[in-house]
């Protein structure tokens, strides 16, 4: 929690004034019944002085005086309210919104495998809920933390002051009452640090099946789902129920306890008032309940701020494992941006990786070497290691062993901003992001202008989509590209990718929506205009890489063939038997 409160330096002030002005309202609370005390007792004393029949002044005016003293007080102690509140909410909201600006900060520079390690919905609810409940907590402290202990021993020390013996019964209440704060906190600590893992388990359920929703329904899955949805979420009601058996006890059981203290103070004040040689009066004795009822409302506010600390504790720490999270990837800046000469554009030199708690290598082995503008094609079964291979280029995954050079530089070398300029990534699932065409295919490039925006859209064969539409690049993009076809999508990706000009094109299996003609001529017009560019293309389709200047044949995480079509056909029998599966027998 110590890295948490470093965000508070910035509103130190806040943190200061915020408490200061509640304990100044908790002051003047406190003085309210000694002010009414008085009032009675000054009554009481011309009521007496009546009944003797002596002269007595009536007390109009005196209770006026002590009337306009309380609204004052009262007038005082809201302003010192508001002002409290103001500065423990900025303080607070300031608070979220700078853990969540890190928070976002922090994840965009995890590397893949962290993300994978802890999950997107994970993610998510820290970000959300488990910041949220830091700022109703720290809210709620900057209100509380002084003015409910100062009003607790105040109203104690207040009734030591008007009767001595009476105090003790204050010093019985506070100590049963706290015993029973503080242990119902220790309790249910360890229940809400599980309550919110479990609510990443909902979430997560939620989120799968809203975005996988047609998938649901086509497989008519709907009532599977509800099920496991309400598995879930009944495991997660059961451990809400296990804390708030707990927690619901805090307000009955601190009334309880403050009812009986006062139903005592009356009994033994009455008596005492009652008795020949009374020691206390009847002023006394009210501004004493009136004290006592104070500590009630204020242990109940303590009680509540206690659950709320409680619970933010277990989301803080949620918190505080996402910032420290360090990225597997590191950024070192050592290279200059100068390639070496005569070198490779891409080598792998006996390249293996490994997922993080993973029993087996992802990939093994891996050599090969790629020159300036030549087109690879890579193809294997699902599962082969593909998309894994060329995820390692732009450094989303470094290896475990051995070596990836680009331009004859370690690739760990290059600072991560300038190699990943030199890749143009189009990945499996075509993301478009809310907004127009223009504004998704400047994600490649935020420079570009509208002709080299166009030039993109031409090469990727995505010029009729823009032409058919009639606001242009104008048009609105829905959130994830639903408003467009799956081809669509795939082709505006690939003028993002292309725009931006890159020295090295990855293609990961992104052209499996196009027809074979459009995916031909994409290819052409990337060799036409394109010549310096290196492009690898990932694909399950044979006739999408017949023409490239090598194929890489991959099996189990592994190369087991590589060359051009005729060659591999001729030295590679899975390559030809991937080919007999797509292509005629005469063509094989």
């Amino acid at each position: 929690m110590k890295r948490l409160i470093r965000y508070l330096k910035e509103y130190r002030k806040e943190c200061i004034v915020g408490p200061v002005f509640k304990l100044l309202e908790a002051i003047f609370e406190l003085s309210i019944p000694i002010v009414m005390m008085n009032v009675i007792r000054h009554v009481s004393d011309y009521l007496n002085a009546v009944e003797e029949g002596t002269d007595a002044s009536k007390p109009i005016g005196y209770m006026i005086a002590m009337g306009v003293v309380l609204l004052v007080l009262g007038a005082i102690g809201l302003a010192c309210a508001l002002t409290a509140q103001f500065f423990a909410a900025k303080a607070a909201t300031g608070m979220a919104a700078s853990l969540r600006r890190d928070m976002f900060q922090q994840i965009n520079y995890l590397s893949y495998n962290e993300l994978d390690k802890v999950g997107t919905s994970t993610l998510i609810s820290r970000m959300i809920n488990d910041v949220n409940q830091v700022q109703t907590a720290l809210n709620l402290t900057l209100r509380l933390v002084l003015r409910s202990p100062f009003v607790v021993f105040g109203a104690m020390i207040m009734a030591f002051t008007i009767q001595g013996d009476m105090g003790v019964v204050f010093i019985l209440v506070i100590a049963l009452l706290s015993f029973i704060v503080f242990g119902i906190m220790l309790k249910t600590l360890p229940i809400m640090k599980t309550t919110q893992k479990q609510f990443d388990r909902v979430l997560l359920s939620t989120r799968e099946n809203l975005a996988g929703v047609r998938v649901v329904r086509a497989f008519n899955r709907e009532e599977d789902e509800k099920t496991a949805f309400y598995n879930e979420s009944n495991r997660l009601m059961g451990f809400q129920r296990a804390t708030a058996t707990w927690t619901i006890l805090m307000n009955p059981l601190t009334y309880a306890v403050v009812n009986l203290g006062i139903m005592f103070l009356l009994w033994w004040g009455a008596n005492k008032v009652n008795s020949a040689q009374a020691t206390i009066d009847a002023a006394s004795l009210i501004a004493l309940v009136q004290y006592m009822t104070m500590i009630l409302a204020e242990l109940v506010k303590l009680a509540n701020l206690i659950i709320t600390l409680t619970r933010s504790v277990a989301c803080g720490q949620r918190i505080v494992e996402v910032l420290e999270l360090s990225s597997s990837i590191k950024d070192d800046n050592t290279y200059p941006a100068s390639p070496a000469a005569n070198a490779p554009k891409i080598e792998f030199k006996d390249v293996s990786m490994r997922y993080v708690d993973a029993e087996e290598d992802a990939l093994s082995n891996i050599s090969f070497k790629v020159r300036k503008g030549e087109l690879i094609g890579i193809i294997g079964g699902t599962g082969s290691g593909k998309t894994t291979l060329v995820n390692m280029i732009p450094r989303f995954y470094d290896a475990s062993a051995g070596m990836i050079l680009i331009d004859g530089r370690d690739i760990e070398g290059y600072p991560l901003k300038q190699l990943r300029n030199k890749v143009g990534m189009v990945p499996q699932t075509p993301t478009l992001f809310k907004g127009t065409i223009r504004d998704n295919i400047l994600w490649g490039s935020p420079a570009a202008t509208d002709r080299e925006i166009n030039e993109a859209l031409r090469v990727a064969q995505a010029s009729n989509i823009v032409d058919e539409k009639q606001e242009k690049l104008d048009f609105m993009v829905e959130q994830g590209g639903r408003n467009l076809s799956g081809g669509q999508r795939q082709r505006l990706t690939i003028a993002r990718a292309l725009v931006r000009r890159p020295d090295i094109l990855i293609m990961d299996d992104s052209a499996s929506a196009l027809d074979f003609l459009t995916e031909s001529n994409l290819r052409k017009a990337i060799r036409e205009e394109r010549k310096n560019m290196t492009v690898l293309i990932v694909t399950q389709r044979v006739a999408s890489i017949m023409d490239a200047d090598r194929i890489i044949v991959m099996d189990d995480g592994t190369i087991i063939g590589m060359g051009t079509h005729s060659e591999l056909l001729e030295s590679c029998e899975a390559y030809k038997e991937i080919c007999a599966s797509q292509l005629p027998a005469e063509e094989v």
